[in-house]
């Protein structure tokens, strides 16, 4: 089920998906005792960040982890785990259980297999995914065009990880398949800008996963997605 929240600006779009999640955290720890939530990189999550690292929340129980993550050092500019670790691991939310998906192989192929172990540590299903969406209208790191697309975005794919070499971006990547993605509660997705809305609407009114990756997420029936829209 595809739920739309549209607000009046980024602003309140940020304020009221930072209200939702928290409330899906507060009742995880109420009634399982931990909770789970995955997060996206780059600058557009940064207010949310700041709003959620706020929270009043037993941080020590809830698991964070990435939904993807650039193959770089984590002290990188270009490092996810270094956004969250000065975004949102802090204040707080700096008592969070934190899972890098990084680690120190060299290549992703050779890292697979101990990010994937340490994915297994989180409690599952995650009770949050926050998705971004690019103007390409990839998700995660699943990029249109990119070798082992078809595969990651494969539901009977029982990998949680995949390794993406992303045709017109800088980095290697790692990034949760979408059966990894799906075995969530709740994904929600924010989008801002004309360019963004416009994408959307058409991954999801003629939906190509290999053309948008994000139709994958969008018109699966496994799990509610919420749109926050400003």
């Amino acid at each position: 089920m595809l739920i739309e929240h549209r607000c009046t600006d980024a602003e309140a779009a940020t304020a009221a998906l930072a209200d939702a999640i928290i409330d899906r955290l507060r009742t995880a720890l109420t009634e399982r005792g931990v909770a789970s939530l995955v997060v996206s990189g780059g600058k557009s999550p940064v207010p949310l960040f700041a709003r959620l690292r706020a929270a009043d929340l037993d941080w020590s129980r809830v698991w964070i982890t990435l939904a993807d993550e650039r193959w770089v050092d984590p002290s990188s500019p270009d490092s996810n785990e270094r956004l969250l670790r000065e975004h949102l691991l802090v204040d707080r939310a700096a008592a969070a259980r934190f899972v890098a998906l990084k680690s120190a192989f060299a290549t992703v192929a050779d890292g697979l297999a101990a990010s994937a172990a340490a994915l297994a540590t989180i409690p599952r299903p995650f009770d949050v995914v926050v998705l971004g969406m690019g103007e390409d209208g990839h998700t995660a790191s699943l990029f249109p065009g990119a070798a082992g697309l078809a595969a990651a975005l494969a539901l009977d794919n029982s990998a949680s990880l995949a390794a993406i070499t992303p045709p017109a971006a800088p980095h290697p990547r790692i990034s949760l398949t979408l059966s990894a993605l799906l075995d969530a509660r709740c994904l929600m997705l924010p989008l801002a800008g004309a360019t963004k809305l416009a994408i959307y609407q058409q991954a999801r009114e003629t939906p190509d996963a290999m053309r948008w990756p994000v139709s994958a997420v969008l018109t699966q029936q496994r799990v509610s997605v919420e749109v926050w829209l400003g």
